[in-house]
């Protein structure tokens, strides 16, 4: 027996080579499996709709994450909060808002600001958990700055939780300590600094 899914993939590149995005077709089938009609006046356009927002989400480019200025202010503990990204639970397909403080002590090389908030983007843009994302945050301010001493605190949100299941809104908070910022002085003067930031 043939499932709806497997007809459906059949008829993807097909569709692809008709000029349609083929999520659009998975729009479609969407539609009729919970029960509504993609043909009604308030549906025609949502499959085309759907598939131009999913390529926008996923296919966001952050632009240039990578500008470094010399500092003289190495070892000196920078903080930058308040943060907002969005992104896409990987399993529920669910979105979930994040606030992100990310800290660090330069060496030598200091990040350009707008760079942490298109750091964040960059990785969450895509199916994610707040956990991973975090860490890869992390990772690449660490990567980028060349500092071992990195810390990111992730506050966030969840649709899964809130829309589904317990139906009950509740605030995430993950933290990343790395190098010098796994002490717990270094800890608190980080969070003092940014603690207005996070409220």
């Amino acid at each position: 027996m043939t499932s709806s899914i497997e007809v459906l993939s059949e008829d993807l590149p097909l569709l692809g080579e008709q000029g349609k995005d083929p999520l659009e077709a998975v729009a479609r089938q969407l539609l009729v499996e919970i029960g509504e009609d993609p043909e009604r006046e308030g549906l025609r356009d949502t499959p085309a709709r759907y598939a131009r927002w999913w390529r926008e989400f996923t296919q966001y480019d952050p632009g240039s994450v990578d500008t470094l200025f010399e500092t003289t202010a190495s070892g000196n503990l920078v903080g930058v909060s308040g943060i907002s990204v969005w992104s896409l639970c990987e399993h529920h397909l669910l979105p979930f808002s994040c606030r992100f403080t990310i800290g660090y002590l330069p060496q030598q090389k200091m990040l350009g600001l707008s760079k942490f908030a298109r750091i964040a983007h960059q990785h969450a843009h895509k199916l994610q958990s707040q956990e991973q994302l975090s860490q890869q945050i992390a990772d690449e301010v660490e990567r980028l700055t060349g500092s071992p001493d990195v810390a990111v605190i992730g506050r966030g949100e969840h649709l899964c939780m809130a829309m589904r299941g317990i139906r009950t809104p509740a605030t995430m908070t993950t933290a990343v300590w790395r190098g010098a910022l796994k002490d717990s002085a270094l800890r608190s003067e980080l969070i003092a600094l940014t603690s207005d930031s996070n409220r």
